[in-house]
């Protein structure tokens, strides 16, 4: 990936790579639309195979009635960004939740689950399905829930998802604070209005900055929002960008440079 490579314009020493919404893994199956960051399903192209620790990114649509009917899972971790409508979530652990905008659910998989993922109601729904590889294998089963409010994004990144182990990172299945995963991976969520700029140092080897798809689905051009990643990369609803860092604690920032609020994903991760 490293030809397309761009650098900081503001002074970070970092290395920006555009994942363009148009070149992401897709599919329209009617009762599920789909997009794929990294390889997944029938989408291959060896150039994303994985991003440090992180395997998986699907923006998922799937229309009311329908779901993912009970599957297995084995030694990945498995979490659920909810944007817009309700997800029920089981599982052979006994968890019965449904979801709504602003939860995020983490179904550590561990030594092996069943799930199934359905919508809830009358109204599609929008959410990010994420994985990363834990950092120990043979761990137990185990699930947790976080909710975080349109509020606080708008105050700023909000942790919503901690390396298991770090300060502020509670092991708790219900609690404040970061969703505990076992990888090294910190995912941060915001929503910047227009005109306004975000910091963030990353303190691990790699990023990843994904603009969530707010203004619905869409599988060419980005349309909505628009941000300028580090005063050097543009990127539009759907889009994404992965990160090197460089040096230590180097400092990504965003800026709103449309019309529109944009709701950003940034993992900071080995």
């Amino acid at each position: 990936m490293s030809e397309n490579s761009i650098t900081a314009a503001d002074g970070a020493n970092l290395e920006l790579i555009k994942r363009p919404n148009e070149e992401r893994g897709n599919a329209d199956h009617g009762w599920l639309k789909t997009f794929h960051t990294f390889n997944f399903a029938d989408y291959y192209d060896p150039r994303f195979e994985k991003h440090g620790c992180l395997r998986v990114i699907n923006e998922d649509r799937v229309e009311p009635k329908e779901g993912f009917g009970t599957h297995a899972h084995r030694e990945f971790e498995i979490f659920s960004y909810i944007v817009d409508g309700a997800l029920e979530h089981r599982d052979s652990m006994g968890n019965v939740e449904i979801m709504k905008r602003g939860d995020v659910q983490l179904t550590s998989a561990g030594t092996g689950i069943r799930h199934s993922e359905k919508t809830s109601g009358t109204q599609p729904v929008h959410f990010l399905q994420i994985w990363s590889v834990p950092s120990t294998r043979g761990l137990s089963p185990n699930y947790y829930h976080r909710h975080f409010s349109d509020e606080e994004k708008r105050q700023g990144w909000v942790a919503v998802v901690g390396k298991q182990g770090d300060e502020g990172v509670s092991d708790e299945r219900e609690g404040t604070g970061p969703t505990p995963v076992h990888s090294p991976l910190w995912l941060y969520a915001t929503l910047l209005a227009p005109g306004k700029t975000i910091e963030r140092p990353l303190n691990l080897s790699k990023g990843y900055l994904h603009v969530v798809q707010t203004s619905g689905y869409n599988d060419g051009k980005p349309k909505g929002a628009q941000v300028k990643v580090s005063g050097a990369l543009e990127l539009g609803e759907g889009d994404g960008a992965f990160i090197s860092n460089k040096g230590e604690g180097e400092i990504v920032r965003v800026e709103n440079v449309g019309d529109t609020e944009a709701e950003l994903l940034l993992f900071d991760l080995d």
